[in-house]
């Protein structure tokens, strides 16, 4: 594609696409400003809760999911679960290389501050089903690949999360004589955020596929329906970020130096776990779709789960709270900037791939 060709491209996006760094900006300082400066604003957010997460959140998650989902071609799903180059890298990644690396960063960087040390490893344990989906479809990932690995992710999250906790929080630390902590949570409690979060937009999109190409067909579909739907993802995702920071705006405000020693562990990881992935994706042949998808289902995380489990074991008020709350602090911007990557590399990684 020439750069004529891409100037006009660029031109015929929408200002909430073309301007979307912008905006994604603007709603962190809105949620900020508003949680800072209104009165009792956390508290009628907080007034209703989903599985311990705020109604207006999780309203903002499902709603932000959904057309993303509506999108995926659910006939093609076969080819993804066939690619063992993808579905191997991305389990290994995902439950072996990511948790390992946060458990590592948080004790080389935060040693002396065991409250965001394991509030950071509980980030890491917490595996992306929810907002790595919007990631992926801006960056031009694989939609089918990310609804695979996602589900994959979900599965084990329900059986590992638990299991994993309790070896890199007890386990581990006992093995190398460092502290150690415990962690109470239950695989109920994990299941009901998989089915709620993922579940949820998950059926609709897909029955909303099926009906909409058996009543109107494909093209209509495709063309039409989703074009009409698409924006409100990303609505819904902006909505979700004002909400998100407006319900911990006081805290993170307050407490800069805090935020900025619990930061630095959070780029670390980011860069190192999105660029290993990509850089994996290449080596083992991957499209440039599904590599991009590998990469950023690897380097994002569930941080409703994370604060979700922080809060019911440590309290709201506590150090590993406040890591989970830093973590979409952290990632909604490097994660946006690494979309930005990833289309950079694009057409240079399909001028190196064969068809």
């Amino acid at each position: 594609m020439t750069v004529k060709q891409d100037v006009s491209v660029a031109g015929k996006l929408s200002t909430l696409d073309r301007l979307l760094p912008v905006w994604i900006a603007a709603a962190m300082v809105t949620g900020l400003l508003a949680g800072r400066w209104i009165p009792g604003l956390g508290g009628v957010l907080n007034a209703v809760s989903v599985d311990g997460i705020s109604l207006p959140i999780a309203v903002g998650l499902l709603v932000m999911m959904y057309p993303v989902l509506a999108k995926v071609r659910y006939d093609r799903l076969s080819t993804v679960t066939a690619d063992r180059r993808l579905l191997w890298p991305s389990l290994v990644l995902n439950w072996l290389v990511g948790p390992a690396l946060m458990f590592a960063l948080a004790w080389l960087l935060l040693p002396e501050l065991p409250e965001y040390r394991t509030g950071l490893i509980i980030v890491g344990l917490a595996r992306c089903i929810a907002m790595v989906i919007i990631w992926n479809d801006l960056a031009c990932g694989d939609r089918e690949a990310a609804a695979v690995l996602v589900a994959l992710n979900s599965v084990f999250q329900v059986v590992m999360f638990g299991v994993l906790g309790w070896f890199y929080l007890s386990v581990l630390p006992g093995w190398l004589g460092l502290a150690r902590t415990g962690l109470s949570v239950s695989g109920w409690q994990i299941a009901k955020s998989v089915l709620i979060f993922l579940g949820i937009p998950l059926v609709a999109g897909y029955l909303t596929r099926r009906f909409g190409e058996r009543v109107k067909g494909r093209r209509w579909y495709e063309s039409r329906f989703l074009s009409k739907i698409g924006p409100v993802a990303l609505y819904g995702l902006l909505f979700t970020i004002v909400v998100l920071f407006a319900l911990q705006g006081a805290q993170i405000t307050s407490r800069p130096l805090d935020v900025a020693r619990i930061a630095l562990p959070l780029l670390v990881y980011f860069g190192l776990m999105w660029a290993g992935s990509y850089a994996l994706g290449r080596a083992v042949g991957l499209s440039y779709e599904r590599t991009t998808t590998l990469a950023f289902t690897a380097a994002g995380n569930n941080f409703e789960l994370a604060i979700a489990v922080a809060i019911a074991t440590f309290g709201a008020t506590s150090g590993q709270a406040l890591a989970g709350v830093v973590g979409p602090l952290i990632e909604v911007p490097v994660l946006v900037a690494l979309v930005y990557v990833s289309l950079a590399f694009r057409r240079r990684f399909a001028a190196a791939t064969p068809a």
